[in-house]
């Protein structure tokens, strides 16, 4: 292993450019999307070190394929020459950066919403918002109208700012008038009504949802979004969440990455962390926010996919855990929620339920059989919705290791046993960038999943 790891460096440093001084411009109309399937871990090893060295673009990785996204085709073919036969990619597809219809040569076009027009929120299954895709400020409007129509019902929590100072918020979704707020006194556990007096709602249990923490991941901000409102539709709607209120309060965070999100609109539609700046004379950018948090954080995991301390790296988990100011932001919210029993950590792309762990694949929770049992039906409930298969396990075997990642954290430092992530739509033909005529079967499906969990875990744990 050791010679063949010193020849692949020596390989590869002869044929390596110096790629991190220049960046590749964008096709107007995309780039193309290759998976190779490598036949063993030293195969896989040596693909991803070439991808390490040549700053390509790894999409996904998981014990049966690794995908790799080029720009431009011509830039591919080029690079591709240099592998060994062995390496070769089985498919390819070509990825449309036009998942939004305001996309156009790699920005955004911002038309036909202007500050003082509102979104229709009286139904999700009517609503225009989930038909697209939208920037922050549209976000933002629609979760304010959201607050506006059902204020007995919605609350807007001021989590703090990121690190280019936008405000972060959580969706707080209760029953009604008798549910009240949370007091987020750190003191206190105690929930309260709008008239300050203490509520039933003590009773609840708690929910998380979780958005997209890799900026490129629209789906799953769009899908939280979704959900925050199906929990709002009258109950004869057939995707309706609002019975679930009545034994859980919700805590929805649509977009934890306000700065990245943005940056995918505005710059690079496929950018990954946030925007912080690590250092004065770090030569790159941004945190993986979700390789920042404090359980089994390192910041270098001596695994297949490349060294992680290089702040150029997708998988840069910064220099210290909770450094992410967003990370650091929603574990002091995390940390105060009253009767915490379920966690869901909103992602794409791979169709894909997963338990902890993340940091390991050879520890398995003392809590797995139950949690493995849980998934397993939401992934029925996901087929039942629109006929999506989505596979199950824990998250290393599912994709693979990764420390500091926020579904460990949660499980093991709140507490809460009930804590997944879920991969969404697709399995790679489109990859992060689904078309937008795939938002709300996927948002559907995804209630579907929510509500089969809650069921679960209230059956289980909201007595």
């Amino acid at each position: 292993m050791l010679l063949l790891s010193l020849s692949l460096a020596f390989t590869l440093l002869y044929y390596s450019s110096a790629l991190r001084s220049w960046a590749i411009p964008l096709e107007s109309d995309g780039g193309i999307l290759y998976r190779f399937s490598p036949t063993s871990s030293n195969e896989t090893e040596e693909l991803l070190a070439w991808a390490e060295l040549r700053v390509w673009d790894l999409w996904q990785i998981s014990h049966s394929h690794v995908d790799i996204y080029f720009p431009r085709r011509t830039v591919a073919e080029v690079e591709l020459s240099l592998l060994p036969f062995h390496l070769s990619p089985t498919s390819s597809h070509h990825i449309d950066k036009g998942t939004t219809s305001r996309t156009h040569a790699g920005t955004i076009k911002h038309a036909s919403f202007s500050e003082d027009q509102h979104w229709d929120v009286a139904s999700p299954s009517n609503a225009t918002f989930h038909s697209q895709y939208h920037p922050l400020d549209e976000i933002n409007t629609f979760v304010r109208d959201l607050a506006n129509a059902y204020p007995q019902q919605v609350s807007i929590i001021p989590l703090g700012h990121s690190g280019e100072g936008r405000e972060m918020f959580a969706l707080q979704i209760t029953s009604g008038a008798s549910a009240g707020h949370v007091s987020h006194d750190p003191n206190s556990q105690i929930v309260f009504d709008k008239k300050g007096k203490q509520s039933n709602a003590n009773a609840r249990c708690g929910f998380l949802i979780t958005g997209a923490q890799h900026a490129r991941e629209w789906i799953a901000s769009a899908s939280a979004l979704y959900i925050a409102h199906a929990l709002l539709a009258d109950s004869s709607e057939e995707f309706s969440l609002a019975r679930l209120l009545k034994r859980h309060n919700f805590y929805i965070i649509p977009v934890p990455n306000p700065d990245g999100y943005l940056y995918t609109w505005e710059n690079d539609r496929f950018w990954y962390k946030n925007r912080f700046q690590v250092g004065p004379k770090a030569r790159c950018v941004g945190i993986d926010m979700n390789r920042n948090w404090g359980y089994k954080w390192k910041a270098s995991s001596n695994s297949l996919y490349g060294p992680e301390e290089d702040p150029c790296s997708h998988w840069f988990p910064g220099q210290r855990p909770f450094q992410a100011p967003e990370v650091n932001n929603m574990e002091n919210y995390f940390s105060h929620l009253p009767r915490l029993k379920g966690f869901l950590d909103l992602r794409s792309y791979g169709q894909m339920l997963s338990t902890p762990f993340s940091h390991s694949c050879k520890k398995d929770p003392k809590d797995a059989e139950d949690q493995l049992e849980a998934i397993s039906g939401a992934a029925h409930a996901m087929k039942k919705s629109h006929g999506t298969i989505f596979t199950t396990g824990p998250l290393c075997s599912t994709l693979y290791r990764a420390p500091g990642n926020i579904v460990d954290w949660v499980y093991k430092k709140t507490g809460v046993k009930y804590s997944f992530a879920a991969h969404l739509r697709d399995t790679g033909t489109y990859g992060f960038a689904l078309p937008e005529q795939w938002i709300r079967p996927v948002g559907e499906e995804s209630a579907r999943m929510v509500e089969s969990l809650a069921d679960f875990i209230a059956d289980k744990e909201c007595h």
